[in-house]
């Protein structure tokens, strides 16, 4: 399913300077791997040394080794300034439009594909805040708090991608997305007092949207088909749909109509049992009020 211009000070071996290449994308592997060809290229046509070239661009030799070898995929920064050194005259920076689609893993570049061709998007959630949902701040406290821990390009990297998706709601034509998040989830201080409020009032916020209905599950409530894990829901206008479960089918999206039809029915009893949308808002205005 932007950076500073300036150069920055020389650093040697570090992930920030650099993105890692999503191995199972086999079309990204490919784009940076020509990237990467190019850059050499140039580097060796106009004389300079890799250790030479990183002093001139701000990186350390070795990362210019992996970015050239494909190993790591370059900044936009990069590109620019290796264009202006090796006067390239604007084709090695053209390139940051190839290296900018492969830049987010491929599978959250599918997802986001899914979700823009998508005319009704379903979700309940019951662990955290949908990433549709989340602040930047928000993203950037669940990702962080991963174990083993990412490096911070890879932290900036997941939660740039994760914002990205968020342009499905501005979509032309809009999909019209459906909500569910369990009250749990809404009642945790993901990041601290100020975090936490800037979440619920981006929750108010999209939840006032003409094309979205968000709705609140409370707690008290009885027992409901999504206590097993989230529901997701995809339809398409040629009438095709594809959802997943954590506890349906062993968690993978399906495609099949008799399948889809067991989410849609347990995904309709979730709603249902949920707060309407109107009181989901005054329950979210009640617990900011609260904070």
């Amino acid at each position: 399913m932007t950076v500073d211009a300036d150069v920055e000070p020389l650093k040697d071996e570090v992930s920030e300077q650099g993105w890692e290449v999503d191995p199972d994308d086999e079309w990204g592997v490919a784009v940076i791997a020509t990237v990467g060809r190019q850059l050499k290229l140039r580097r060796e046509a106009a004389g300079m040394r890799a250790g030479d070239f990183g002093r001139a661009v701000g990186y350390g030799k070795d990362m210019v080794y992996k970015i050239e070898s494909g190993k790591r995929i370059p900044r936009p920064e990069y590109l620019d300034r290796a264009d202006t050194l090796l006067g390239a005259g604007g084709l090695l920076s053209a390139m940051k439009e190839d290296v900018e689609k492969v830049r987010y893993p491929k599978k959250v570049r599918e997802l986001k594909e899914l979700e823009a061709k998508a005319v009704e998007i379903g979700v309940y959630e019951c662990s955290s805040v949908h990433g549709l949902l989340q602040t930047p701040a928000h993203a950037r406290t669940l990702i962080e708090a991963a174990q083993p821990p990412y490096s911070p390009d890879d932290v900036d990297r997941m939660v740039a991608a994760r914002l990205d998706r968020q342009s499905v709601f501005s979509g032309i034509p809009a999909p019209s997305i459906h909500f569910v998040l369990e009250e749990a989830v809404l009642r945790r201080p993901v990041g601290g007092t100020m975090v936490w409020r800037q979440q619920l009032e981006r929750l108010l916020e999209v939840g006032r949207l003409r094309n979205v209905t968000l709705q609140v599950m409370p707690t008290e409530t009885d027992a409901h088909p999504g206590l097993d894990g989230k529901i997701e829901l995809l339809k398409f206008s040629d009438g095709k749909a594809v959802g997943r479960s954590d506890g349906a089918f062993n968690g993978r999206p399906i495609a099949d109509p008799k399948q889809l039809r067991i989410l849609e029915l347990r995904y309709g009893t979730i709603r249902a049992q949920a707060l309407p949308p109107r009181e989901s808002q005054a329950f979210i205005e009640k617990l900011l009020g609260e904070t």
